[in-house]
């Protein structure tokens, strides 16, 4: 009787997609329900009484989507603190690790050498200031001779060239000077922006020079935040598809975009997307893309790593079902849905169907799947009470997920009744 029945359950849909697997404690109890009959099975399919299972209605609605990348937080401004002049560093003026204002000191150098040129270069512009004045003098007094033809062109010629080239002198002197004041006032280091400092790279004592050696420290502006990730070629693509095809809509005012620590907690600050690169880089393959964020409390720090999610994009007309009602078989993905047997009555009915990603929907079982193919608006997909359903076909007891949450309701209030679920049907000894 037993090889009858398997035999009979092979003919069953989907029997290849969730074979029959057998427990010991099952046959011994399949045994000793059919030794109690005559001719058949009793209690049901396979001695088994119908299964108990909560459905829940497949219906098309706009479903949010989410899409997380992995991103690495970086100052919306990040400059760094080198020397300009050779000196050494006399003394540090911040404390490392606070946020500094724009033009505020940070390092001093040893300035007396550049003080002593920038006086040297202040006494050149005033004895060019002095040469120069003297061959105006004589300019103009060697002017009405030159006219009377007095004086001969060419000492003419010569005193008019020596006012131009006292003037360029000066010129000259000047711009020296202001070189020396100058290079004077880099001695004296202060912050070009507002932000966080690092640490010194330089103490008090060392040399600070224009060489490659000539990083000091690093400023960070941190609010706004910058939030760097990557968007593969293969995900671009896909959703590029999607567009075209329908299945995808992306939000008009651009990206939302929430972060969540490596954890996966949410963090505060919401953001938007205002970089995407248009070409792909050629080491990784993927398309860079950079988020910016609001950080007046400081929450995110520069170099964290984090988790970036997409928000805004609906998919308009999708179908989507609880995690838990997905289950694997050896031909891939597939539900039980509330089917009809010979007799008419409900069976668990498998469906093959094709998931999509993953989305967080309003409500208690608000972790679902996005179901692609497979499903169809009506269909009742059973959502708890797969483990009682042993093979397909089998008989079972379904209830809306609406009941079932009425009924839990219910039993929560001391003293309300409850409805109580309809018995499964008896079967006469001997009948299959």
């Amino acid at each position: 009787m037993l090889s009858s029945t398997i035999q009979c359950n092979s003919n069953r849909p989907f029997h290849d997609l969730r074979p029959l697997v057998i427990s010991p404690l099952l046959f011994v109890l399949m045994v000793a329900l059919s030794a109690c009959g005559k001719g058949g099975v009793q209690g049901g399919f396979m001695g088994m009484p119908p299964a108990a299972v909560t459905y829940e209605v497949v219906a098309l609605r706009d479903i949010a989507v989410e899409r997380e990348f992995v991103g690495q937080t970086k100052g919306s401004r990040e400059v760094e603190i080198r020397a300009r002049v050779n000196g050494i560093v006399e003394k540090r003026l911040y404390k490392e690790g606070t946020v500094v204002r724009v033009g505020q000191p940070l390092f001093k150098l040893d300035a007396a050498s550049y003080a002593a040129v920038a006086a040297q270069a202040e006494a050149g512009v005033e004895t060019a200031e002095a040469d120069m004045k003297l061959s105006e003098r004589e300019y103009a007094r060697l002017q009405p001779l030159a006219e009377a033809k007095i004086i001969s062109k060419k000492d003419w010629d010569i005193t008019a060239s020596n006012r131009d080239i006292k003037r360029a002198q000066l010129k000259q002197a000047q711009a020296q000077f202001r070189l020396a004041q100058v290079n004077f006032g880099y001695t004296n280091i202060r912050a070009p922006i507002s932000g966080m400092v690092g640490r010194a790279l330089k103490v008090e004592g060392s040399l600070a020079n224009t060489s490659e050696d000539s990083l000091l420290t690093t400023i960070a502006q941190v609010d706004p935040m910058h939030v760097n990730f990557s968007i593969t070629e293969n995900e671009k693509n896909s959703t590029q598809n999607e567009l075209t095809a329908g299945s995808l809509k992306l939000p008009k005012s651009g990206y939302k975009v929430k972060l969540k620590t490596s954890e996966g907690q949410w963090l505060k600050p919401v953001g938007t997307m205002d970089f995407s690169d248009y070409k792909a880089d050629a080491n990784t393959g993927g398309y860079a893309a950079r988020a910016i964020f609001p950080n007046p409390e400081g929450s995110l720090s520069p170099g964290q790593f984090v988790r970036v999610v997409l928000t805004g994009a609906i998919r308009p007309n999708a179908i989507a079902v609880p995690q838990r009602a997905v289950l694997d078989g050896p031909m891939g993905k597939f539900v039980y849905v509330v089917g009809k047997g010979k007799d008419g009555k409900p069976v668990a009915e498998p469906r093959p169907v094709t998931p999509g990603e993953w989305v967080a929907l309003e409500g208690k079982d608000n972790n679902a799947w996005i179901i692609r193919q497979g499903l169809q608006p009506g269909d009742q997909v059973i959502i708890d009470g797969m483990a009682r359903i042993f093979a397909p076909g089998q008989p079972i007891v379904p209830s809306s997920a609406e009941e079932a949450a009425k009924a839990a309701a219910a039993q929560a209030v001391p003293g309300q009744q409850v409805t109580p679920a309809p018995a499964p049907e008896k079967v006469s000894p001997g009948k299959q």
